[in-house]
């Protein structure tokens, strides 16, 4: 028996599979979960870069809050105070001073990727800050004050309910040519 074929002892047995799940892992992503990697990341150093630093452990929805009003300053959706004449237009038809901020969906979405991969990281839907009932309301204000500022309304919808109605009732009569 040479070297080379020796019994694989379940030490080795392991560290292979360990090798195959590796493959299975460098197949390219998908555009949402490299995106839900990078929004990670990136959370994860804005955590460290704290004074002082803040361990996933001990991260809140305030440190979230605040993660997202850091990432205002790139944001790229024009939203107007109240003093500017352009307030409540939707096509401005000059520029104005009046900031610049992340758009309502785009922080809405970041919060489904941060909240998935929170999860995926080992934390409990039950801990999650992502998750947490301040969060929601914080977007719904940033949704609505967007919305007045750029003049859409954001209206919620109201559940139609269905009412059963014979056949003959339902359709409009066509039969009158």
């Amino acid at each position: 028996m040479s070297g080379d074929q020796r019994p694989k002892d379940s030490a080795e047995g392991s560290s292979r599979s360990g090798g195959d799940h590796h493959q299975l892992q460098s197949a390219p992503l998908s555009r949402y979960e490299s995106q839900k990697r990078r929004d990670w990341n990136t959370f994860g150093q804005y955590l460290k870069n704290q004074r002082p630093p803040v361990s996933l452990s001990q991260c809140n929805c305030n440190h979230v809050l605040d993660f997202l009003r850091y990432l205002d300053q790139f944001g790229k959706t024009k939203v107007h105070h109240h003093g500017c004449v352009f307030f409540g237009q939707p096509d401005p038809p000059a520029p104005c001073t009046c900031p610049l901020r992340q758009a309502w969906g785009s922080l809405d979405a970041l919060i489904g990727r941060l909240r998935a991969a929170f999860e995926e990281h080992g934390g409990s839907a039950e801990t999650n800050p992502f998750g947490n009932g301040a969060i929601r309301v914080y977007l719904r204000e940033v949704k609505e004050c967007q919305a007045k500022a750029r003049g859409i309304p954001y209206k919620k919808k109201k559940k139609k309910k269905t009412q059963i109605r014979p056949r003959d009732e339902a359709k409009p009569s066509m039969q009158t040519a």
